[in-house]
This record gives structure tokens, C-alpha cells and sequence, in this order.
């Protein structure tokens, strides 16, 4: 606040006293005698600028007169304008007249200086309100513009938190699915699943409070991942790679390839009698990272099953990146689906 009270007062005696100048200019210019009660009148006629569109600026704060679609405001802007005028022209004649501040020689009546005082000045008060219209228009457009870079900045993190919030869950469900499946069967084997479910925790929860990570970690929550779902799917379930070295330091939102292999898992390997292949592959084509997760099965599944994995990446996606980053989902042979994720190189 007080930074804006220093800026406003600043313009206030700075715009009054270039006022004063441009007076001054104008007579060197038409080499007009200038007296030293000339000196005088300039100042009084600064003094009185300033506390009469001082008090002008108030008036307009009291009564909140912004002008707005309210056509009322207008019409009382426009009349307290007037008494400021009127009044502003008044006192200087009168202040001329008492303290004698004019030649002798050259006297006029009260009325007249009034008026010419009156015809002179209106317009710098209109000068100066048009100022302050237009200052208070920029103003407030800028803060708009700011308040709305916050809302949408407040949107998108509640969003990315609501999408998070469902991530975690939504894989724990499917995680402890698995483990139960293997209680009765084959307790040892459950108990190394719930090894391995606790590792999966522990790294989503460090992850949680990013929203970027590298796909070297990202890979290895996958693989801790894969080898708690091989223990439910066993032979049914095989796994290849083919990673390009050079994006591991590329950063891809946190759990996002997880979620691809978990979906390809759930729709697709899940509802092949003998199972398939989970193939991961990450390269760089062109100006771009592809991260792509195939996976046998057929994309109709995969379509009437769509869910949270393919909306939450989706979501995050276009959150995250603001258009400059792609998702497919699409079956490039008769027996494999595949999910592209197209992201801008990251460069440190």
C-alpha cells in the first residue's frame, strides 16, 4: 500500500510542477515579461492543483467513482468534476485578489478573473482526470491479468493433486488384488509380493511430492512393479526393453509409465489364455521423446475398459505440458496395442 500511495504522490507533484514549466516555457517562447509575482501565481496555482485533485481523488475513492457500465456514476463523476473546477478557479481568484497578486495597472474584476481562471484551468483538471481514468483502467486490467495467471496456476495444481490422489490408490488396489491371489497358493511367494509392494510405496510416495521425475527412476518403480505383477502371472507374463541410454535423465511426470504398464497389464495381458509381452520402449525422434508401452491384446478391450489410466495420463499430459506433449492409443497389429507418449526434450 505504501509503495502506491509513494507512486501516486509522485505523479501527483511531478505532473503539477511540468504543469508550472510548460506555463513558464510558453512565455520565454512568446517573450512575455515575466514578474516575480508571476513566480508567485505559478506556485499558488501548483499548490492548489495538487489539493483540489488531492481532494477530487477521494471523492471519487468515497464514493466509488470508477467509471463503470453504471451510467449514474458518469453523470456524478462528471458533476463533482464541475464543483472542483468551479471551486478550484474560485479560490486562486481569490487568493489573487487578497494577497494583490496581480499589476495594478493591468487590475481586472474579481468576476473576470474568475472566469478566465475558470476557462483556463477546467481542462487541466479534465487532463488530470482522464489521467487517472486511464492509469485505473491499466491497473486494474494488469491485476485481472495477474489474478487470472493465479487462478489458472491454482487450477492445475488442484487438478494435478486430484489426478495424484487417484494414482496411488488406484495402483495399491490393483497391487494388493495380486498379493491375495498368492495368500493361499503360495504364502511365501505373498510374502515376497508384499516386499515388493512395500518398495512400490516407498518410491511412489517420494515421487508424490514431484511433479517431474527422471525416467531412470521411473524405470526402476516399473520394474519393481513388473516383478510384483510376475509373481501372480508367472510364464504368462514376459518383459522386454529397449531403452536409449541418453533419455534415462530425461523427466516424464512422476508414475505416468507405471500407470501405461499397469493399464497394458490390466487390459491387455491379463486377457490373453496364455498371456503376452509388455515391450517398453524409449528413443528420441527428431525434436521429441517417445515413451512407448506395447503390449499384446487387442485395442477393443482396451476401449471398452478405457478407465483411469488412459484419462489420467491424458489429464496430466495436458495439465503439465499446455499442448506441447501427445498421447496415442492405438493397435498396430492384429495382436498389439500400443500407447505413445510424445514429450519435449528436456535439455539440462
Amino acid at each position: 500500500m505504501r509503495k502506491k500511495i509513494s507512486a501516486y504522490w509522485l505523479s501527483q507533484i511531478g505532473g503539477w510542477l511540468f504543469y508550472g514549466l510548460t506555463m513558464l516555457f510558453f512565455l520565454f517562447v512568446f517573450e512575455q515579461k515575466i514578474t516575480s509575482l508571476f513566480y508567485t501565481r505559478i506556485i499558488v496555482s501548483i499548490l492548489l492543483g495538487i489539493i483540489f485533485t488531492h481532494i477530487l481523488r477521494k471523492i471519487i475513492l468515497v464514493f466509488q467513482l470508477k467509471p463503470s457500465e453504471n451510467k449514474s456514476r458518469w453523470v456524478l463523476l462528471v458533476f463533482f468534476v464541475i464543483i472542483i473546477c468551479l471551486v478550484y478557479s474560485f479560490t486562486d481568484s481569490a487568493i489573487v485578489e487578497w494577497f494583490k497578486l496581480y499589476d495594478p495597472e493591468r487590475k481586472i474584476s474579481f468576476q473576470k478573473r474568475a472566469f478566465f481562471n475558470l476557462a483556463n484551468d477546467t481542462p487541466i483538471i479534465i487532463i488530470w482526470v482522464s489521467i487517472y481514468i486511464v492509469w485505473h483502467y491499466v491497473e486494474s486490467a494488469r491485476q485481472q491479468e495477474i489474478d487470472k495467471v493465479k487462478l489458472e496456476s491454482l487450477v492445475k495444481e488442484l487438478e494435478l493433486k486430484t489426478i495424484k490422489s487417484h494414482i496411488n490408490p488406484h495402483f495399491i488396489f490393483n497391487a494388493l488384488n495380486s498379493i491375495r491371489a498368492l495368500v493361499d497358493e503360495n504364502p511365501e511367494r505373498a510374502r515376497t509380493a508384499i516386499t515388493e509392494l512395500s518398495n512400490l510405496l516407498r518410491s511412489s510416495m517420494q515421487t508424490e511430492k514431484l511433479e517431474f521425475t527422471s525416467l531412470e527412476k521411473e524405470l526402476d518403480i516399473v520394474k519393481d512393479y513388473l516383478a510384483l505383477e510376475y509373481i501372480r502371472f508367472e510364464d504368462r507374463l514376459q518383459v522386454e526393453y529397449d531403452i536409449d541410454e541418453d533419455t534415462l535423465d530425461q523427466i516424464i511426470p512422476p508414475m505416468m509409465l507405471q500407470t501405461l504398464v499397469e493399464n497394458a497389464i490390466k487390459h491387455g495381458i491379463s486377457k490373453q489364455v496364455n498371456g503376452g509381452v509388455i515391450r517398453i520402449i524409449s528413443v528420441f525422434k527428431g525434436d521429441h521423446h517417445e515413451l512407448i508401452v506395447q503390449n499384446s491384446g487387442k485395442l477393443q478391450t482396451t476401449i471398452n475398459s478405457e478407465g483411469f489410466g488412459i484419462t489420467s495420463t491424458q489429464n496430466r499430459l495436458k495439465i503439465l505440458y499446455a499442448g506441447k506433449a501427445t498421447f496415442a492409443l492405438k493397435e498396430i497389429t492384429e495382436t498389439i496395442v500400443e500407447a505413445k507418449v510424445i514429450l519435449p526434450i528436456t535439455i539440462d
